[in-house]
């Protein structure tokens, strides 16, 4: 970071995008692989301020760039731990299995939209600026899938 840049702006700059980051990443990758390549993408971040902070969408390109870290680790689907203890509320058990089941996209619409209630502009923008139909038909792709495997009926 250059001397010129006040270490708060950088700092607010987490504090706004990280919890974002984490979200989509953890959606994609799993907790432990995602909470990685959002160091990764936030550490990238720091190397390279002057020209994040001075995009558009900078959220967007490190969900990118933690894409891209993720990657490395990732070799088979996110295997996404069990509730810790019965304080949490109670999810189907197959869910991480069938989550695990859906195209890295899918499962972080659906985890961003669905999981997080994120506008789908939240969460095409954090896509790294794909387009509001794109999440959508990822989401409605995914929930299709889900619903299949858990084998849940929607009436119409």
């Amino acid at each position: 970071m250059p001397e010129s840049t006040p270490p708060s702006a950088f700092t607010e700059f987490v504090v706004d995008v990280e919890p974002r980051l984490r979200h989509a990443l953890a959606g994609a990758y799993g907790p432990d692989i995602g909470a990685d390549a959002v160091a990764d993408a936030l550490a990238y971040a720091w190397e390279h301020w002057d020209r994040i902070s001075a995009m558009e969408n900078p959220a967007g390109y490190l969900y990118r760039v933690g894409q891209h870290k993720g990657l490395r680790w990732f070799r088979r689907p996110p295997q996404l731990p069990p509730p810790p203890d019965d304080r949490m509320p109670w999810v189907e058990p197959r869910l991480p299995e069938a989550l695990a089941s859906l195209s890295t996209q899918q499962r972080t619409a659906v985890v961003l939209v669905q999981g997080h209630g994120y506008t789908y502009r939240e969460a095409a923008d954090l896509m790294g600026g794909i387009g509001i139909s794109t999440v959508s038909r990822h989401v409605e792709r995914g929930m299709k899938k889900l619903r299949k495997a858990l084998e849940v009926r929607v009436d119409a």
